[in-house]
């Protein structure tokens, strides 16, 4: 496959971020519950998805009362939210007139032409993007038992494409998935190879936490090398927290996010005298909020605590009954365990 020129896809503001042009890869994730009438557990889930560095939210919308309870949420939540329509044009009003930054829609699946000529008048008129979503499990009937499934993707994406441009409308991202890593970027190869619209990047049915990650970061790893891809979700059998923490690590190690938190611990041996499973997991809630650029270690013995601690800008190891806390190559503190958690969140604050 041919490598994409590295040149910037169109912008496309989805609320107050921009998706393509060159601007940063966005992390998006997706609220896992229905929406009814009592929303207090969502609305915190959404203040701390925001406190942890989600930059988009969407929503599934299967009938009226969501509808109404997504409009609900888009008047006060801190992040743009998108809301995933299939089948009911109306639904698709409902939630563009109640704030949507984004509506997520494949053209073909809303029915007759002039339904779907309604959606796209009121997005154009409201200023947002449509988001087509093409996936590898749910096909079109005559695409499904293509021998190549990356070009069946494409063409499916194609079709949606040429009703969006009988009706001129332009500000479309579009996202090409399959649970197959490889079928995903092959897709994705193919179609930036032919277009400039912004791309949402996942593997779709990624699976629990570590195949899903590991199957995740192989396709973003091909695709944003070559500068294909400009907003991702790492779509998990876990939590969207769990999400949004994995797409970011993910992106700050293939070089495509600065700053965050730079994590560095020991696996925890015979050796320590330190728990670091239980002290990571007391920090890590905090860790996950924190806006500064900074390398942390937490280690758990004598033979490579200490150097690694040293090393960062802020580090902690155990030592006997207490720890050393080092601050950028220097002994901050030595403390007790029971007050090591205190202390060392008050030197991260000093940074």
């Amino acid at each position: 496959m041919k490598k994409r020129e590295s040149k910037p896809t169109q912008v496309v503001k989805v609320g107050q971020v921009l998706v393509g042009g060159g601007f940063p890869v966005s992390v998006q994730t997706m609220g896992k519950q229905p929406l009814t009438n009592d929303l207090d557990d969502i609305r915190r889930q959404i203040r701390e998805l925001h406190r942890r560095g989600c930059d988009i939210l969407r929503f599934s919308v299967p009938d009226e009362e969501s509808a109404r309870c997504f409009s609900l949420l888009t008047r006060e939540s801190p992040l743009p939210l998108v809301a995933d329509i299939h089948f009911d044009h109306k639904l698709a009003l409902l939630c563009i007139e109640g704030g949507a930054a984004k509506i997520r829609i494949n053209p073909g699946n809303i029915g007759a032409s002039w339904k779907v000529e309604e959606v796209v008048k009121a997005a154009a008129d409201k200023g947002i993007p449509i988001r087509v979503g093409v996936n590898g499990g749910s096909l079109p009937g005559d695409l499904r038992n293509r021998p190549d499934k990356a070009e069946a993707m494409v063409e499916a994406a194609e079709r949606e494409l040429a009703i969006l441009d009988k009706l001129n409308f332009q500000q479309v991202i579009f996202s090409l998935k399959a649970s197959d890593p490889e079928e995903t970027v092959k897709a994705n190869e193919i179609f930036s190879l032919k277009y400039n619209f912004p791309l949402h990047l996942g593997v779709t049915e990624a699976g629990p936490l570590i195949p899903g990650i590991i199957k995740s970061t192989l396709a973003f790893q091909k695709l944003l090398s070559q500068n294909i891809g400009d907003t991702i979700r790492v779509s998990l059998s876990d939590s969207p927290e769990r999400e949004v923490e994995a797409g970011k690590e993910i992106l700050r190690s293939l070089g495509k996010k600065n700053g965050g938190v730079n994590l560095v611990s020991c696996p925890r041996c015979g050796r320590s005298t330190f728990d670091t499973h239980a002290f990571l997991a007391r920090l890590e809630n905090y860790l996950q909020g924190l806006e500064k650029d900074i390398t942390v270690a937490v280690m758990g013995c004598v033979v490579n605590g200490p150097g690694e601690a040293r090393g960062a800008d802020i580090g902690i190891t155990g030592a006997g009954d207490g720890v050393i806390i080092y601050r950028r190559g220097e002994i901050a503190d030595k403390v007790p365990l029971s007050g090591a958690l205190e202390r060392f969140i008050e030197e991260i604050e000093k940074l």
